[in-house]
């Protein structure tokens, strides 16, 4: 059994029906700033694994990664205050 399917990667159907508004740029619960907050943290944590395995490229394209969605949150967060 591979990784993914061992902690419930891949895609899931949803059912058909009413479809729940997305979270638009107020933010909120699984609003696009805590989707940048998951990914920054998510990647900080990859990018430990990368180091202990010594896997540089990965370690460095995670760190990137990191960066994008810091500043990603930074420009979000200056517009809000405008």
């Amino acid at each position: 059994m591979g990784l993914l399917s061992s902690i419930g990667g891949g895609r899931k159907r949803k059912p058909p029906g009413r479809r729940r508004p997305a979270s638009d740029e107020t933010g909120g619960e699984g609003g696009p700033d805590d989707a940048l907050v998951l990914i920054a943290v998510a990647a900080s944590e990859l990018a430990k694994l990368a180091q202990h395995h010594k896997f540089e490229v990965l370690d460095h394209l995670l760190a990137m990664t990191r960066l994008e969605a810091d500043q990603q949150l930074r420009a979000r967060s200056r517009r809000k205050l405008s």
